[in-house]
């Protein structure tokens, strides 16, 4: 069979079904990757600085996770979820130490979807209580646990009806607000404030758990205000509720630390993840498990189930993708690029129209698409409009060389870990006749 462009296209419209796509929409068939970048079946070149769902950080043909995939399919493909094995039980031990004091366990998933589900039905066997609060600006997954509980609006085809005891609350996020607030410590104290009368009122012991993105990822890279993770952290204790920290997007090392939340002062009782802990080359994800939550399962057996939970050949990769990290200082990369990338986002909102505040942490960046810069209006209208004028931007970008992510009015950019400042600068150079184009068309 031949794989041109238009046959891949053509068989791929026929046949296939995407996420949040409508049947037979025409995709982009890529035909390869190597480093950051990625080619179609034309040969075009394009800069991966989505890495692809923010989940392939170490770039493509990275030979370490290669090899361990090669050699583990050979020696053990499969083992029952009730069976361990030696990737599985070795790549656990090194996820518990890598992790804060307080984290014993690790349940494995396939992804960040049936993680979060896990992580849902922890909490609730533990604590005996069925409440779970999460951010509106939140997405945790399209399963129906993990969907009821993500906040933005993926969730509204599952809840007709929706799943009991999904509650949400307002993400600290001013830049459309119309209060003003003087200073970080006031918008954390703001939102805290809040969320304990909600607390309150929806009774604190109801609920399980209240679990947010300590990076808010997909919905536009929101960073916390100063004090709001050690004081939502403070809440949970004084009413006895969990802490869930979703980190499959913000995890391993994309904003320059292992989780999200170790650039704050807290631990969670429960961290779900997945993307980088393969650099997306299998499907693997978890949920790491206090010592505290750990021990009552000692004595309880978990009901949860998964066919391919530990599997021989993701946990090899995991393993494998933990080494490449190590070995090409990734941490030390991304802290050292972190202001290089900070600072051509920066020049980019300056010298364009349609882009209004810029926000990063690590590899990871926020751009707010706006009409009007001092109003602070949104270039997409919050809804149907999004559908429409969010793939012509992308597209925009795509034609230009460019890959990224967006929802709503926002472009969310994490390129690969690997990128170098030479790589980061060919990007933004097109990023930047990209918008030129943007500005022309919807300023």
């Amino acid at each position: 069979m031949s794989t041109n462009t238009s046959n891949i296209t053509e068989l791929d419209q026929k046949y296939t079904l995407h996420s949040w796509l409508n049947a037979g929409a025409k995709t982009l068939a890529i035909a390869r990757g190597e480093g950051v970048n990625f080619w179609d079946f034309q040969d075009n070149r394009y800069i991966d600085m989505c890495s692809q769902m923010g989940n392939v950080n170490l770039g493509y043909g990275n030979k370490t996770v290669i090899k361990a995939i090669q050699e583990q399919v050979e020696i053990l493909p499969y083992v029952a979820a009730a069976r361990s094995s030696a990737t599985s039980a070795k790549l656990a031990e090194k996820l518990v130490n890598l992790a804060p004091k307080n984290i014993k366990r690790v349940f494995f998933s396939t992804g960040g979807s049936d993680a979060n589900e896990a992580a849902i039905n922890i909490a609730r066997t533990y604590t005996g209580r069925q409440k779970i609060l999460s951010m509106y600006r939140s997405y945790h997954g399209s399963t129906f646990g993990s969907g009821n509980l993500s906040g933005d609006v993926r969730r509204f085809a599952l809840e007709n009806p929706a799943a009991p005891g999904f509650l949400k609350f307002f993400n600290p996020y001013t830049y459309h607000s119309k209060l003003k607030f003087e200073s970080e410590e006031q918008i954390t104290s703001y939102y805290l404030d809040l969320l304990e009368e909600q607390i309150n009122y929806e009774g604190y012991n109801q609920i399980a758990a209240i679990e947010v993105e300590a990076v808010v990822g997909a919905n536009g890279v929101l960073i916390p205000p100063k004090g709001y993770l050690e004081g939502l952290r403070a809440l949970t204790n004084k009413y006895g509720i969990l802490l869930i920290c979703d980190e499959v997007m913000a995890g391993f090392y994309r904003t320059g630390e292992l989780f999200a939340f170790n650039n704050w002062n807290i631990e969670p009782d429960l961290i779900s993840f997945a993307k980088g802990i393969t650099s997306g080359y299998i499907p693997l994800g978890g949920v790491l498990i206090s010592e505290e939550i750990a021990k009552f399962f000692e004595n309880q057996a978990f009901q949860y189930g998964l066919t391919y939970s530990g599997h021989t050949l993701s946990c090899a990769a995991g393993l494998a993708t933990l080494s490449a990290y190590e070995e090409l200082n990734i941490r030390a990369r991304v802290q050292k690029n972190a202001p290089i990338f900070r600072e051509k986002l920066t020049e980019l909102s300056k010298n364009h129209k349609t882009i209004g505040e810029v926000r990063s942490i690590g590899l990871f960046a926020g751009i707010e698409l706006v009409k009007d810069k001092n109003s602070h209006e949104s270039l997409i209208s919050f809804g149907r409009d999004s559908q429409k004028i969010m793939p012509q931007v992308q597209k925009i970008l795509l034609d230009n060389g460019i890959a990224v992510m967006g929802r709503e009015s926002i472009l969310v950019l994490a390129p690969p870990l690997i990128i170098s400042e030479e790589e980061l600068n060919e990007a933004f150079v097109k990023i930047n006749k990209a918008f030129d184009l943007i500005d022309e068309k919807f300023a």
